[in-house]
């Protein structure tokens, strides 16, 4: 009797430098390992390490497929055991059902993304994702400023555009109590400059 495979979802989310795509990249190895072939994609504008790899902050990469929109994940992952997808905060509203369809074929769909942006705001796909998830991983940085848990990727220059690629020069992560200090000293300063 053949076994057939099943799918499933698998969410692992949190802020900047919590380690998501570092898990991801962990687990995709691992399915390699494991003779299961494999396909890891992620939004052609993330382009900050490499335009065709994923890559973590370590400098740990795997080879991935840049793509424009989520519908083109299915076109491209047919006869694939697990499908990775970095950044999956850029891509459309689509990926939740792209997602659901992989798993239904019998995917293993590994996801990472943040799940806030940098105003603490539930960020694009990534909710609806998390809700239709088998497991959801939360991963976390240590703030920079106290050493707790970090609770979000707090934005360090003056840009209110959503998307903004950045790294440590742009962002820090920061936990909650850290964060709300943060926006009262940049409150403070703004009102100063007035």
């Amino acid at each position: 009797m053949e076994m057939t495979r099943r799918g499933r979802i698998e969410v692992i989310c949190g802020s900047m430098f919590s380690g998501k795509t570092e898990e991801l990249i962990r687990r995709m190895k691992r399915a390699k390992f494991a003779h299961q072939k494999v396909e890891i994609f992620k939004p052609t504008l993330d382009t900050r390490y490499s335009e065709e790899e994923v890559v973590s902050h370590d400098s740990n990469h795997i080879l991935s497929t840049p793509i424009e929109s989520s519908a083109s994940i299915l076109l491209l992952a047919t006869d694939v055991d697990v499908v990775g997808i970095d950044e999956a905060q850029f891509f459309d509203d689509e990926l939740p059902a792209v997602c659901n369809e992989l798993a239904r074929r019998g995917t293993r769909v590994i996801v990472a993304g943040l799940d806030m942006d940098f105003k603490c705001q539930p960020f694009g796909p990534m909710p609806a994702l998390m809700a239709v998830a088998d497991e959801v991983t939360k991963v976390h940085a240590i703030c920079v400023r106290c050493g707790s848990l970090a609770y979000v990727s707090h934005r360090t220059v003056q840009n209110d555009k959503l998307v903004l690629l950045g790294e440590k020069m742009e962002y820090e992560p920061l936990c909650r109590e850290c964060y709300r200090q943060a926006l009262e000293e940049r409150n403070e300063q703004l009102t100063n400059d007035e």
